[in-house]
């Protein structure tokens, strides 16, 4: 079963009217390769830093996780505060997790938590953007609203890196958040979307095999017409751009990506150890996590897993002791570790967060509202020191208290840590100057 829960305000029509190109439902890889030849024009981007062969998972959680049953708890506040859950040690000493993680507690020497994010936006809309993108929404966003004001960072990470043997630079499995989207760099940067549950048999990645009905042998005739037919002088070849041409290009890269046997292993997560998928767990979350990983491993620099179904408004304490945060906790555990064991981890950054915390006291229905005041973020690899717990929150987690650091302060980490520059600045298709990251500051624990 797939997990696309919606928050509480579900989706309604008029939302896809603000979605903008390529917004929420993502590309297959023949579209986006067709756009890229279409933008085959466009400047070429400045260089990166030295961090461009890192490769990103995003792990979102929309809807908003607890951050006091997940690694900010509260044993000491009072009952209606803490909640139901106890705080247990991890495997760094003076650092303390919800028991709902204990799976993340046991690899806490492999990861930092990040405990003081805040900002100011209490809606799903506007938090997700801030989150997705660094950039505050210009105007207030309704909690049910798409909206994309600003390059989500998989796009921008598209925008600079482009396509790597074949492979789509953006991924989002198996959908795309809200925010996900490109604007204004264009649909050619928005995410190639995996769909489906990886954890069923026969699965397949949709546009990267070839049909049953067509062979091998049949497409390499097609290729060999098309290339006879290139020898021949198109008409106005020097005088109009030639669509044929556009559809050559794209055409070949997918070629290129139906043909690569490096390409075909990674999407083929049945010829996966059974060891390592059971580890991660043989539901969807985990084997999209998995996939996650493959992909990376072979050349794609930025993977989203949408993981929803975190708005909790009742019954917090029932949900958090369910499959839903084992799912997670097993999961996200196992990615950390797989990559420390195949020394994947130092050239891998991975992040799991959501729009915001949830509020200090539980509510009426034995639920936490939403609370941008307050929320934690998981990062690992790319050279994070490991072990270590950032900034904090006051004793009742209202607020953070010590090193408060900012959405933007979070895209520009995690920007340099991509080897990408924060402080460059983008155009719009106006002419517009927009930058990337607005004063952003780096988290400078982060960096050893």
């Amino acid at each position: 079963m797939s997990h696309l829960n919606s928050n509480c305000a579900g989706m309604r029509r008029r939302d896809f009217l603000q979605i903008g190109l390529g917004g929420a439902l993502g590309l297959g890889f023949c579209d986006l390769l067709r756009l890229r030849a279409g933008a085959a024009e466009l400047p070429m981007p400045a260089k990166t830093l030295a961090g461009s062969n890192i490769n990103c998972i995003l792990v979102w959680l929309d809807g908003g996780p607890s951050h006091y049953e997940t690694f900010d708890p509260k044993p000491d506040a009072p009952s209606e505060i803490r909640g139901e859950f106890k705080s247990i040690s991890t495997r760094v000493p003076g650092i303390h997790f919800s028991e709902c993680v204990p799976k993340l507690a046991g690899v806490a020497d492999k990861l930092s938590i990040v405990r003081s994010i805040h900002h100011k936006d209490p809606n799903h809309g506007g938090g997700n953007h801030y989150m997705m993108t660094g950039a505050p929404t210009p105007v207030p966003v309704a909690c049910g609203a798409f909206v994309t004001f600003h390059p989500s960072f998989g796009s921008a990470v598209s925008y600079k890196r482009g396509l790597r043997q074949g492979l789509p630079a953006y991924v989002s499995m198996p959908q795309v958040s809200r925010s996900g989207g490109p604007n204004f760099l264009g649909g050619q940067h928005a995410p190639f979307v995996i769909d489906g549950n990886p954890n069923s048999q026969g699965f397949r990645v949709r546009d990267v095999t070839l049909p049953t009905e067509i062979s091998e042998g049949r497409t390499t005739t097609r290729l060999q017409l098309q290339q006879s037919l290139d020898s021949m002088q198109r008409y106005a070849d020097k005088l109009f751009d030639d669509p044929a041409v556009t559809f050559d290009q794209f055409y070949a890269q997918g070629l290129q990506l139906v043909h690569s046997p490096a390409a075909q292993k990674a999407f083929d997560i049945g010829s996966e150890e059974e060891k390592v998928r059971d580890a991660y767990g043989r539901h969807d979350f985990g084997q999209r996590l998995l996939l996650a990983r493959r992909l990376v491993s072979v050349g794609v620099s930025f993977v989203t897993v949408y993981y929803g179904g975190w708005d909790h408004h009742t019954k917090i304490f029932d949900a958090y002791k369910g499959d839903h945060m084992k799912h997670f906790d097993q999961a996200m555990a196992a990615l950390i570790k797989d990559l420390d064991d195949r020394g994947q981890l130092d050239n891998t950054l991975v992040i799991a967060l959501g729009e915001f915390g949830r509020t200090p006291k539980v509510n009426k229905d034995a639920g936490r509202d939403h609370w941008p005041g307050a929320m934690s973020v998981l990062m690992a690899g790319a050279g994070i020191p490991r072990g270590q717990v950032v900034g904090a929150t006051d004793p009742k987690g209202y607020y953070a208290s010590d090193k408060v650091y900012r959405p933007e302060d979070f895209a520009a980490t995690l920007y340099t840590k991509l080897g990408i520059d924060p402080n460059q600045v983008l155009h719009s298709n106006t002419g517009r100057p927009i930058p990337l990251v607005n004063q952003g500051n780096l988290i400078k624990e982060l960096f050893a």
